[in-house]
């Protein structure tokens, strides 16, 4: 198991964060990079070897690119075959066994190989740094300690946001902590926590009992458990984020955000600017891009990243056919965008205007559900259900048993704070409120969330987060 939240809370956060403040000059960074190696042993330390080997495989390789300059493309190209072969193993090679005996009927012996936690994001963390190199978008770094802090970093090591070097390489060689950055850090950190303790695994309740019971949901207790999942994993993983991004400030590094409001995107193109930005803009720069982007071959292109997009997220055929989906309507927006006119007069309509809001948001739901199901049956049972295209066998129960007030509370925060409501109401309350007052409602509200969220980690309400799978 990753660190639980009781111990990182109670224990771990305080102590590094006291330990560091001790450490001058080069050794905040031996400091950082020692305890990061130990969060990271702490729940696999039988696997600690393998983020030691992307280390090692990503600086050995940026200097061969870096020096050796007639072997630099092969050695590129070995390079990220090395970082990719690490990662099929691990993540997709049982899955790649499973797929081939069932499409031919052999019976190939799986390995039962065991994720290691955050191999996808260290992954592609270490292919960013070889490929910036080998573009001379960043100097090569000689000093492997940096390297592997760059990569190991406790924050974001394990479900992102996605980090690329040249984002944190002045931050790396030389960055200082201020009061104000201390206390925003506080603040991110907060809100995060918030959103996992009290949004996302309150959802995570609802959700997980209806898709237990898939074979005998009813239509709208079907529609209300891929409604609570959406907003699940979006508060869940905006929520890691934001802790994320709130850590990263209190130890002097400014990670990029990784979520704007996904859900009030009007189409999936835009959906995709919002939703896991640090994914989707490694995917542009560094596939997208190089295949051509929007100057040959723009569909195949974008084919070929929500694949690979799908495929990124897990070793299943749900994932694989999520992508697919992301991607059929990204291609069918830009078909039909490039034979309007006026398209962006016609978007200022408001029916239009609610019209792609209600299509973007089913097409997402839908999805969802895609990404949420253990395996394909089971999606095709849970949409059936959802369209009413199904007759399961009836539990008995009314969708008012899964609706307590508690959950009928919260239910109704995640879809306003989904929005971009509280956003309009803080500018007005800026623009109109004395700042003193503002400041002191802001800090009973931060207090009263972490007062909150304690309560509800001490209680044993904890959910590990959804992309630690990843």
């Amino acid at each position: 198991m990753v660190f639980s939240s009781t111990i990182f809370l109670f224990a771990f956060l305080p102590i590094t964060l006291f330990i560091y403040s001790l450490q001058r000059g080069n050794f905040k960074n031996y400091t950082l990079l020692l305890i990061s190696l130990i969060f990271f042993a702490w729940s696999q330390p039988n696997y600690l070897w393998i983020i030691l080997t992307n280390i090692f495989i990503n600086y050995i390789f940026a200097i061969m690119v870096d020096r050796l300059t007639k072997l630099r493309k092969p050695l590129f190209v070995l390079g990220i075959l090395l970082n990719i072969s690490l990662l099929f193993y691990y993540k997709y090679f049982d899955f790649t066994l499973e797929s081939i005996n069932n499409i031919t009927g052999s019976t190939y012996e799986l390995k039962n190989i065991i994720l290691p936690i955050g191999i996808s994001f260290f992954t592609f963390q270490g292919l960013s740094y070889l490929i910036d190199v080998y573009r001379k978008d960043v100097p090569v770094q000689y000093d492997i300690s940096k390297i592997a802090l760059y990569i190991v970093l406790f924050p974001q090591l394990i479900a992102g946001p996605i980090v690329r070097y040249t984002d944190v390489v002045k931050e790396i060689d030389q960055r200082s902590v201020q009061a104000d950055d201390f206390c925003i850090g506080i603040e991110r950190f907060i809100i995060g926590l918030s959103k996992k303790t009290l949004l996302a695994n309150t959802m995570a309740i609802t959700a997980d009992t209806i898709w237990s019971n898939i074979g005998t949901n009813s239509v709208e207790i079907a529609w209300l458990g891929s409604i609570a999942y959406t907003l699940q994993i979006y508060f869940d993983f905006s929520g890691y984020s934001d802790m994320a991004i709130g850590l990263g400030r209190m130890f002097g590094f400014r990670f990029n955000e990784n979520f704007n409001l996904p859900y009030i995107s009007k189409s999936i193109s835009e959906f995709w600017r919002r939703w896991h930005i640090s994914l989707s803009s490694w995917f542009r720069d560094y596939i997208y891009i190089p295949l051509g982007g929007n100057r040959k071959h723009v569909y195949l292109n974008l084919a070929i990243v929500f694949l690979l997009t799908g495929i990124w997220h897990g070793a299943n055929w749900t994932f694989i056919l999520w992508g697919i989906l992301n991607g059929v309507f990204m291609l069918l927006e830009r078909f039909v965008n490039s034979k309007k006119k006026n398209v962006a007069k016609k978007q200022k309509c408001g029916i239009h205007t609610l019209f792609a809001h209600i299509y973007t948001l089913l097409v997402v739901n839908f999805g969802w559900v895609l990404f949420r199901a253990p395996d394909i049956k089971s999606a095709k049972i849970y949409l059936s259900t959802m369209c009413g295209l199904s007759t399961p066998d009836f539990s008995g129960y009314s969708i008012g048993w899964y609706l307590d007030k508690w959950t009928i509370t919260i239910l109704l925060f995640a879809l306003l704070f989904a929005s971009s409501f509280p956003g309009k109401i803080a500018t007005l309350l800026k623009k109109y409120t004395n700042k003193r007052i503002l400041l002191l409602f802001k800090y009973i509200g931060l207090i009263a969330l972490l007062y909150l969220s304690m309560i509800r980690i001490v209680s044993g309400t904890y959910n590990p987060f959804i992309y630690f799978q990843f």
